[in-house]
């Protein structure tokens, strides 16, 4: 949604700056106005648009590759360390609102009641003054004033106006009801209020104000004559306290560019072809828009494009990247690091949803790598069919499925019957809230984890925190811990101290993945492997960034000892960072980062 928005307000930004450089001056003025609106509605619903044939312009390789360092002879790293343990954004939403969307809808709330103010003040000014039908026209005269402006079909006359200019002016307002300018002014109220902190808005209005202006006069000076006309601009002064939704003869900041534009020559017909900027404008945008990836919204690890994919979709990425491993000659035990079968968390009740896809398209694929071994030697059956469709199914249809079993009793009591590790464990709906059923049985379990010596933790989960108490063998200040945070979900991410000054969580993140680049192409000696045929296998590294941001844990795996040994070294060398905190607590954050060896010929 905050992407979004800031794209709606570039778009806006771009619009408006091709208005003022090259159409506000020429006298299209019905023309400006139709570009005007047009534009202001573009900005918003573009960003939302999503065209299939332009997203191809983006490469699926670059999609697919974002987590990987590949190394070539020109030292071109591309990485974005993702965790081991991310966290599915269905489990760790929180119900409460994110301090801008706060912000936001207060801002909002706010508006309206300006809005609300403005109409109450309108409405009192038509009743407590004499009006009159003319036509379907109602004529409202302000008592001692010499303001005019107008509303849809109602027109404000002060009685002060001299006469000789009264039909003039009266005129004028004719031209605002009949060409229904309050409805483009009420329609950029309404803009007013859900872009309050945007003051390309606000100039948005006053341009299509100016335009209104500028329209009826040049229909209205035919009435009485340029001079007198004039005359009537400058004699009058102003003696209202102008709303932004009316449209008001008298306003000094406008009085000179009428004149200005009323005393301007037509534009050619050859200035109309400026309007045709606002194609390739649109065609940009949307190019834009359809293939760019995102990954901020939720400050997760994910791009946008495995966001909007279907289950199956992103089932069939996974699989083929398998697939593709397998024709590298990467062996079994690699293949199933890359799915996160060694590295899974027992202590997660909930698997994101790319491992779960992951772990489902490993099945798949052990599934047809029978099928195809029992096919050659003969030994297919119709058992085997079945059977391999049931293992590529799996016990859910999809995710959301998976997510809604994980919330019944029964997928509960599977999980927490699981005395793995000589843990005890525990789900409840609301760490912070747990009702009296689930106190009473942590309490129970607490006391069986006190007494009984066979039991070395109590795993607590609500979907989105876990935590793990320690039997009382520890120190009372290390009884309760958090577990390790998955980048994705983790509140302040490890950062270097270079990174510290940056404003967002998003910019620190990227931060800090750029500084992981520059170390690894720094560091890393590709040539300690001789045997060119394991150039193009990858490492699988791993590495924990403590609770006093030192790089713990590492790991790695490749198709030479060689390898394995460079890739830690390279890591070892890292320096200590700023660790991660979740809920103002210092935690322990995890990582992957697969490398790539591409050797150019």
């Amino acid at each position: 949604m905050l992407y979004s928005i800031l794209q709606i307000v570039l778009f806006q930004t771009l619009f408006l700056l091709v208005y003022d450089l090259f159409l506000r001056r020429e006298t299209f003025f019905n023309y400006n106005r139709i570009y005007l609106l047009l534009t202001s509605i573009l900005s918003i619903v573009l960003p939302f648009i999503k065209l299939p044939k332009l997203r191809n312009v983006t490469t699926q390789e670059t999609v697919i590759r974002l987590p990987e360092v590949l190394i070539d002879e020109a030292s071109n790293i591309n990485t974005n360390p993702y965790l081991v343990e991310q966290v599915n954004e269905v489990a760790v939403t929180s119900s409460q609102l994110p301090l801008w969307q706060m912000v936001l809808y207060t801002g909002m709330v706010l508006a309206v009641l300006v809005f609300a103010i403005k109409i109450v003040k309108l409405y009192l000014i038509k009743n407590n003054n004499p009006n009159r039908w003319k036509g379907n026209i109602l004529i409202v005269n302000l008592l001692k004033s010499t303001a005019a402006f107008s509303f849809f079909n109602t027109i404000f006359l002060g009685d002060n106006i001299l006469k000789s200019e009264r039909d003039t002016i009266y005129e004028h307002e004719l031209v605002h009801v009949r060409e229904k300018h309050s409805i483009d002014l009420l329609f950029f109220e309404v803009l007013r209020i859900l872009f309050w902190f945007s003051p390309l808005v606000y100039i948005y209005q006053n341009r299509v104000k100016e335009l209104h202006e500028f329209i009826a006069d040049a229909k209205a000076v035919k009435q009485q004559g340029e001079s007198g006309y004039y005359q009537s601009l400058l004699h009058q002064i102003l003696d209202v306290n102008t709303l932004s939704f009316i449209n008001t003869f008298f306003k000094k900041s406008l009085i000179k560019k009428r004149i200005i534009m009323l005393q301007k020559s037509r534009s050619s017909k050859m200035s109309l072809l400026k309007y045709a900027l606002l194609l390739p404008m649109v065609f940009a945008m949307l190019v834009y828009t359809s293939t760019e990836v995102k990954a901020q919204e939720k400050s997760d690890a994910k791009t946008e494009m495995n966001q909007e994919l279907t289950d199956e979709e992103l089932l069939e990425i996974y699989y083929n990247e398998i697939i593709k491993m397998e024709e590298e000659g990467v062996d079994v035990i690699e293949i199933s690091d890359y799915v996160g079968i060694g590295e899974k968390n027992i202590n997660r009740y909930i698997e994101p949803r790319e491992d779960y896809l992951k772990f489902k398209a490993f099945l798949r694929y052990i599934a047809d790598k029978s099928i195809k071994r029992k096919s050659e030697q003969g030994e297919l059956t119709d058992y085997d069919e079945e059977m391999r469709k049931k293992i590529s199914e799996g016990p859910h249809k999809s995710y959301a499925d998976y997510l809604k079993w994980k919330k019944t009793d029964e997928a509960k009591e599977r999980w927490m019957s699981n005395t793995r590790d000589n843990a005890l464990r525990l789900v409840v709906n609301d760490m912070a809230n747990k009702t009296k059923e689930e106190q009473k049985r942590f309490d129970d379990l607490m006391k069986l984890l006190e007494t009984d010596s066979y039991y070395k933790t109590l795993v607590v989960t609500d979907g989105k925190t876990t935590m793990v108490i320690d039997s009382p063998l520890l120190t009372e200040e290390d009884k309760v811990k958090v577990v390790e945070v998955p980048f994705s979900a983790v509140d302040q991410a490890p950062s270097h101290k270079d990174c510290e000054n940056l404003e967002s969580q998003d910019d620190k993140k990227k931060c800090f993945s750029e500084f992981i680049n520059a170390h690894v192409k720094t560091h890393f000696n590709k040539n300690v492997e001789k045997n060119a045929k394991l150039h193009s296998k990858r490492i699988f590294a791993r590495f924990l960034i403590d609770k006093d941001g030192n790089v713990t844990r590492i790991q790695a795996r490749a198709a030479s000892k060689v390898l394995e040994e460079e890739a830690k070294r390279v890591l070892e060398l890292l320096p200590q960072f700023i660790p991660g905190r979740q809920k103002g607590e210092v935690v322990a954050v995890p990582f992957a980062l697969p490398i790539t060896l591409n050797y150019l010929n």
